[in-house]
């Protein structure tokens, strides 16, 4: 068990600032003491609703490309929140345990990914009553991958980062309740650019679009390599295409 490194001034001025629209940066500074990055994107997540912005450190020249393309349905390709959405995620994650296969080689990866300027991800989860919240910290290209250690320490943080989550933000819901939003699948977005798919082809195509190669889509959905393959060929013909960037392009302008 690593031992946890609690800065004692910043879980101080964290708890201090409960209740204030100090507190998520308070928070992510004591979260920054106890396993260092720079990027920090917080989110709420929830199955029934489209997510939720709730803070970002993104400089203001660069909120167009970083954060609302994410918000603007982008998010449906992050692997975390795949993760999430499929039940399947852990209270503190790093890139490489949600990211897919080929996920470095995809078009979300090279349009989306590399130019928020990423050396690596780490996830931090804070389950509420009616939302869950999804910090996103990052290290940039010029850092260090985050280390199991950081992940470990995080992870024995996480139970007073959510403590601090509850008292701020239940509070919160309580006194300013937010309206409900709609929410969007990525299995309704492709039906809706991709006429005349069936639902399997609607499946791979999800998986392609999330990084997914031939062979992992094939276990995934339990089919032969073979049979996807086909599949791939049937679907780039029906959409008159000739690529998985042709694919991917078709879904950047629906969504921006």
């Amino acid at each position: 068990m690593t031992q946890l490194f609690v800065s004692a001034p910043e879980l101080a001025k964290a708890i201090r600032s409960i209740g204030t629209a100090d507190f998520v940066p308070a928070l992510l500074d004591f979260m920054r003491s106890v396993a260092p990055f720079r990027g920090a994107f917080v989110s709420r997540l929830s199955p029934s609703r489209l997510p939720e912005h709730v803070f970002d450190n993104v400089r203001a020249e660069r909120r167009s490309v970083v954060v609302d393309r994410w918000l603007d349905r982008a998010w449906l390709l992050d692997p975390f929140v795949v993760s999430y959405l499929g039940g399947r995620f852990d209270p503190v994650m790093v890139l490489e345990e949600v990211a897919p296969d080929r996920f470095s080689q995809t078009d979300y990866y090279s349009i989306y990914y590399r130019s928020v300027r990423l050396k690596d991800e780490l996830a931090v989860f804070v389950e509420l009553p009616q939302s869950t919240l999804f910090f996103s910290l990052g290290r940039l290209i010029d850092e260090a991958r985050f280390s199991r250690k950081d992940r470990a320490r995080l992870l024995e943080a996480q139970p007073v980062i959510a403590s601090l989550c509850e008292q701020h933000f239940n509070g919160q819901v309580a006194h300013n309740p937010q309206p409900e939003r709609g929410t969007v699948s990525l299995e309704d977005l492709i039906q809706g650019v991709c006429e005349g798919l069936t639902n399997r082809e609607i499946e791979i195509v999800q998986h392609l679009l999330r990084g997914h190669s031939s062979q992992s889509i094939a276990l995934v959905l339990d089919l032969s390599p073979a049979t996807v393959k086909v599949h791939r060929k049937n679907i780039y013909r029906k959409l008159g295409i000739s690529s998985q960037s042709d694919l991917f392009s078709i879904f950047l302008q629906s969504v921006i």
